[in-house]
């Protein structure tokens, strides 16, 4: 999933344009060597107008493409040596040829790192060079038009494929960058889904044992047989949270390799989780309203941690006596859990506690909503209402990700 990505530093340096070559860095300046001086010297044969190759000739024909070894690292001052040794074998009149290959790489290989003023400087003194160094040096007469038309012309072509070229170059590197934080996002959020996870799983086991362990410490002495059940609670409680763990855990572990061999945790799970809470001495009761129907994952499994967190509050905060847990399917899934108690610890305000955020970020995340406060007459409330269908807004947005 992850892209492999260059700094803009490194970006700036320059890595070539995309149809480099990957490999050595001697490569392509031995195939524009092979290129430029042997089709130069095959031409020249065939120019008798032009003095015949010499020792120069090839040293200024071979010096260009050598120079391209060096085109990443330095691509501004390779463009002007290239520039250079190309302007001086063409003022000597040598036979013509490929001789501006090396030139046009140098020129898109400084374009593409970024060095786009020192390429157009290049282009300029170039065009003036070749037409009108050797008339002013009295080597040549003076540039026909239709000669400085055509290179003008040939130089825009140039600079337009090379600037079509670094703006594509550019859109992929900003597109990479973009998947690069997408997906850190992406983790971020997984990381966070999988630490409230672990608070749930923890908060609710570890309150059950906490519970049954006071228990059998006060009845330890005056009714032992009511000790051992507590104990045995203990016993189960602590089984189930390590289970549940070690589900969350093989997530982590394997990732997207496979499928987690545990059933996934949800509303199927309901009556396990009523049985847990009765033991603790609360008179806990699950009706289900509507006609049951297969729910996303998402929402089966954010509904039973509503369920999960709402009574582990009331084990730990309500001293309540009883507790209800209504499951609607309407058109919307309405979770709600009612007890009788005192409405949480002192100072508790309606809708606050990270276990309330935690069952809040649940239910907003899916596009639904979290109440949860006192009831009038005495107990505490929490009501989840989940979506069963997506919302417009959320089709939109899965269409325009997809697309």
């Amino acid at each position: 999933m992850m892209h492999s990505l260059h700094t803009e530093e490194e970006f700036r340096r320059g890595w070539g344009p995309p149809w480099a070559p990957t490999g050595p860095l001697f490569l392509l300046p031995l195939v524009v060597a092979v290129i430029q001086v042997g089709g130069t010297y095959l031409a020249g044969k065939r120019q008798p107008e032009h003095p015949e190759l010499d020792a120069l000739g090839f040293i200024l024909l071979a010096a260009g493409p050598a120079a391209l070894a060096l085109r990443r690292r330095y691509p501004e001052a390779v463009l002007g040596f290239v520039l250079t040794t190309t302007l001086a074998y063409f003022l000597i009149d040598y036979p013509r040829g490929p001789i501006f290959f090396a030139l046009i790489i140098a020129f898109f290989s400084a374009t593409m790192a970024g060095r786009r003023w020192a390429a157009i400087g290049a282009v300029v003194a170039g065009y003036v060079g070749f037409l009108w160094l050797g008339y002013l040096f009295g080597m040549s007469g003076p540039p026909r038009t239709e000669a400085a038309l055509g290179l003008g012309a040939w130089l825009l072509v140039l600079i337009t494929v090379a600037e079509v070229g670094r703006a594509r170059r550019e859109r992929a590197h900003e597109y990479a960058r973009t998947r690069a934080e997408e997906a850190k996002r992406r983790a971020s959020e997984e990381r966070l889904r999988i630490a409230q996870e672990l608070h749930d799983v923890l908060a609710h086991n570890i309150s059950l044992i906490n519970v049954q362990a006071g228990v059998a410490l006060h009845l330890m002495d005056q009714q032992p047989g009511q000790a051992r059940t507590a104990l045995s609670a203990i016993k189960q409680a602590s089984n189930d949270a390590l289970g549940e763990l070690r589900s969350v855990l093989d997530i982590l572990r394997l990732g997207d390799e496979t499928s987690p061999l545990t059933p996934a945790t949800g509303l199927s799970h309901l009556d396990d989780l009523v049985r847990k809470a009765n033991v603790t001495g609360i008179q806990v009761s699950a009706r289900i309203e509507g006609t049951p129907r297969p729910l996303p994952a998402g929402t089966d499994l954010a509904a039973f941690r509503i369920v999960q967190e709402a009574l582990t509050n009331v084990t730990r905060h309500a001293g309540a006596a009883r507790a209800t847990v209504l499951i609607s399917y309407e058109e919307d899934l309405i979770v709600k859990v009612e007890d009788d108690g005192r409405g949480g610890p002192a100072g508790t305000t309606a809708g606050s506690g990270n276990g309330i955020a935690g069952m809040r970020e649940r239910a907003v995340a899916l596009g639904g909503s979290l109440e949860a406060g006192p009831k009038p007459g005495g107990g505490f409330r929490v009501v989840g209402r989940l979506p069963l269908r997506a919302r417009p807004a959320e089709s939109a947005r899965d269409a325009a990700e997809w697309s």
